[in-house]
């Protein structure tokens, strides 16, 4: 049995593989809609029912998917004004 002594605080651990709840989150999305359209496109790591999305794959999905929109300014329509 190990001693009881003064125990070290524990440090914070660098996540590398989240839930599908917390996968869905971070995307700011349901994990319903994670799990119909995004989890079918990346590689999961399976542990019995638990089912663990790397950090790495929410990344590369993230930037796979991204697009850019930029408002272009159509043509201006001058008009004259009226005195």
């Amino acid at each position: 049995m190990p001693k009881a002594g003064p125990r070290r605080p524990l440090q914070a651990v660098p996540r590398f593989a989240l839930t599908r709840e917390e996968a869905a989150a971070s995307l700011g999305m349901s994990v319903s809609h994670f799990e119909r359209n995004v989890q079918p496109t990346m590689r999961v790591v399976r542990s019995g029912q638990l089912v663990l999305v790397p950090v790495s794959e929410v990344e590369r999905w993230l930037k796979a998917n991204a697009h850019l929109v930029v408002d272009r300014p159509g043509p201006q329509l001058v008009r004259e004004s009226r005195r």
